[in-house]
């Protein structure tokens, strides 16, 4: 098991080092040469250099043939089929019981919030309209229409000698 846990940090720090490397190739990060000194160390600076080469150039680009596509088709239809376990059937209660208590809270907050509106008992006067209301109502949208206007076919207008000039 520490052989295991050992292998995937060295692994681990194998990528972040390739990724740094990936950086100080593209510019990002200023670049350590003594970390560069070893004969992998080399051959990575040199594959991420040809690599960037080849995106920038069409030239050095291999043309791929027909029998590189049926190759890779081999390999992709030989590769191993991984099987992932099936997601854990949760229960009842916890699938419905979590939304349910979610309803009931909403419901809860609702009437906590109205109640008190909701027990005031009084009875309703007589309503009587006023001219005086109505005619504030009128000087109102009066004005609103005058600021407004009356929709976007006021707007759009034409002077009947525009178009023959």
């Amino acid at each position: 098991m520490m052989q295991a846990l050992k292998s995937h940090s060295d692994e681990d720090q194998l990528n972040a080092w390739e990724a740094a490397v990936s950086s100080w190739v593209d510019g990002e990060a200023e670049i350590r040469p003594e970390e560069l000194d070893s004969p992998y160390g080399r051959q990575v600076w040199d594959t991420y250099h040809l690599i960037g080469d080849v995106m920038r150039t069409d030239a050095l680009a291999i043309r791929t043939s027909d029998r590189f596509y049926a190759r890779l088709s081999k390999a992709i239809d030989e590769e191993p089929t991984v099987l992932a376990p099936s997601a854990m059937k949760r229960p009842l209660v916890q699938r419905y019981g979590v939304s349910g208590l979610a309803v009931v809270a909403a419901v809860a907050a609702a009437l906590w919030v109205g109640l008190p509106y909701m027990g005031v008992t009084s009875v309703p006067g007589t309503l009587v309209a006023s001219a005086q209301d109505d005619q504030l109502w009128n000087d109102y949208a009066d004005l609103h229409r005058d600021f407004v206007g009356t929709g976007p076919v006021r707007h759009v207008s034409f002077e009947s000698g525009a178009l023959g000039q």
